[in-house]
Formats: structure tokens, sequence, C-alpha cells
């Protein structure tokens, strides 16, 4: 194979676990290599059968930003043109840093 394959960050609310799992598929089937969210639990517990701590979540989120560094490109799955604070943050960083974003839903 000829070079590497792209890589593509996907980022968005973990509320999208099915979205994001389904543009993870589908990019893969693609010859994408997907770096992706790897916990889907939530601070609120009520919103999720798994829950994690805030500092786990400001760990995870430590560690999404270093998953934009290792891509070419981000996608934002943001059904219904959802952005949340988080996934707001990953824009700025990826902006911030020069890699190119594109969106499943317009804004």
């Amino acid at each position: 194979m000829p070079g590497r394959p792209e890589i593509v960050c996907l980022c968005g609310s973990t509320r999208f676990e099915e979205q994001l799992r389904a543009a993870n598929r589908d990019l893969t089937f693609a010859g994408v290599i997907v770096v992706a969210p790897g916990v889907f639990a939530r601070v609120d517990a009520s919103q999720s059968d798994e829950a994690i701590t805030p500092a786990q979540k400001a760990a995870l989120g430590e560690l999404h930003l270093r998953k934009i560094d290792l891509a070419d490109r981000v996608l934002v799955v943001n059904p219904a043109g959802y952005i949340g604070e988080s996934t707001s943050r990953e824009i700025d960083y990826a902006r911030a840093t020069g890699k190119p974003i594109t969106f499943t839903e317009p804004g």
C-alpha cells in the first residue's frame, strides 16, 4: 500500500454514541484510520448506565486533544447541529493547530 491511510479524529458528544460508532465504521471501511472517543460514560449518571468522575472526564478530554494531534483532519459528529462544551473546546484546539475540520451536519 503506497503511503499511509488518512487519519481522522472523530469529535462529538458521547451522547451520540450510535452516530459516532457509525461514522467510525464507515470511515474504517473507506480505508481511513480512525481515532475516536473510547469511553461513552457520562459524569451525569442519570444520562448513562455508567458514570465517570469529573477528574476522569478532564483526563479523557486531554487525551482526546492528543488524538487530534495524531490526526490529519477532524470530523465533528453533530446530529441536528449540536455542539456541546467539550466538542467546542476540541474544535477550537483543532483550529488552533491547523487541522482541517468537517461536520456531519450543518451548524
